[in-house]
């Protein structure tokens, strides 16, 4: 079986992702944390298991066999600031309750409305650098964009955001950013989140916040936990994410110059519908969540005809399902003509990822702002020498250096 989880398997996972897939599709393995979790690498069983209400996503049910599980699942920090009560952790019918409240804010018409939004982030932030000649693309373009995007959403004050896009640096570890400060960065986000939601009370707006806020007036029962919970996660699933769909398309793109070629002709000739489709093929060839987040089975249960006990942890490798010859033509091959793409790269079942509809209006904006703008961009490193983050659940580059020529004003 080949290494997982080592350096050489970060930069690419999918040679060992295949060979589960063929001789272990449901394997029980130790992680780096030490916890064993059952990987589940078919699309078939993937997406089986994705829907399956014996699955539970609260942490509370994992069995936790011996000291070594202990508070290792979910995100580092989450449990000591206070943060659990959110959609990655619970289940019905505190799922449900919540999920409606948050979904208004994500509604098609909300989200084309932010359009123009987003459209001024992206030129704005190449504006910052086209006139060098070179960027990193990753710390000067996909991480600040959905930062502020989402900071916008929420409602964060414009004099507030720089903060939030150093706690997120410390999220995922950002160059510069200290080492060990994913815990810190949580409790001070934590702190922040319900200083802002008190400020709110007072002064409602038409942001995402004021609007749980009035929700938990109107009788809804959302506790300020909750909703200091609930615009936390809104901010760590909605950015890291996008950070990633942008830093992982724009490299496959580099990458396989005849495609980027095709979608460039599009963007120039406003075939939207080519762009909408070529996000979904690099979401499906390279996507940002390499893992769905945690679950835990609360029976004993089958997967993939694979026996499970009450209380394991069951992780669904949504990279090695996407790239399941049983469902993809020609899978390892990036199309973006690709038709009847149902990857997984956003989940499945009632956890389907809420933020969707604004990742992927991010994506499609921050691409071909990109490529319209910067037509020559090129990779400004070998790509042996690209470092990917470490970390279970994402999949993004660390750094992108591109080299292309400078716009003058």
């Amino acid at each position: 079986m080949p290494p997982l989880f080592d350096w050489s398997f970060a930069s690419d996972p999918y040679p060992a992702y295949a060979w589960l897939r063929e001789h272990a599709p449901v394997r029980r393995t130790e992680l780096p944390s030490g916890v064993e979790a059952w990987l589940v690498t078919r699309y078939a069983d993937a997406r089986e298991a994705l829907a399956d209400a014996r699955l539970s996503k609260n942490p509370h049910h994992h069995s936790e066999r011996g000291s070594h599980g202990k508070g290792k699942v979910g995100i580092p920090g989450e449990r000591s600031a206070n943060l659990m009560t959110h959609l990655l952790n619970i289940d019905p019918p505190d799922h449900t309750r919540l999920r409606r409240l948050v979904s208004k804010a994500f509604t098609p018409r909300r989200v084309a409305a932010f359009a123009p939004r987003v459209q001024e982030l992206s030129d704005a932030l190449i504006d910052s650098f086209a006139g060098r000649g070179e960027a990193d693309l990753i710390h000067e373009y996909a991480f600040p964009l959905p930062i502020y995007a989402i900071c916008d959403l929420l409602g964060v004050p414009s004099e507030d955001q720089d903060d939030f896009r150093s706690w997120a640096g410390m999220m995922i570890h950002q160059p510069g950013s200290p080492r060990g400060g994913v815990g810190r960065a949580v409790k001070k986000m934590r702190g922040y989140l319900a200083e802002l939601i008190h400020r709110k009370r007072a002064d409602l707006g038409d942001d995402l916040i004021s609007g749980l806020i009035r929700a938990s007036d109107h009788g809804e029962h959302l506790t300020e936990d909750e909703a200091a919970a609930m615009a936390f996660i809104l901010l760590f699933a909605g950015f890291e994410t996008t950070v990633n769909l942008i830093g992982n398309g724009t490299y496959a793109l580099l990458r396989h110059p005849a495609q980027r070629r095709l979608l460039q002709d599009a963007v120039a000739a406003g075939d939207e519908r080519l762009l909408a489709g070529a996000v979904e093929e690099l979401l499906r060839y390279d996507g940002p969540v390499e893992l769905a987040t945690w679950r835990f089975a609360t029976e004993p249960l089958t997967v993939g005809g694979q026996p499970i006990a009450a209380g394991d942890p069951v992780l669904v490798v949504l990279a090695a399902a996407d790239r399941d010859p049983a469902k993809f033509a020609d899978p390892d091959r990036l199309d973006l003509t690709r038709r009847d793409n149902q990857h997984l790269g956003y989940g499945h079942g009632i956890h389907y990822c809420l933020g969707a509809p604004l990742a992927r209006l991010e994506g499609q904006t921050a691409l071909a702002t990109l490529l319209r703008r910067l037509p020559d961009l090129r990779l400004a490193a070998d790509p042996e020498e690209l470092r990917w983050r470490g970390g279970l659940i994402m999949r993004g580059l660390r750094t992108l250096p591109v080299e292309f020529t400078p716009v003058r004003e």
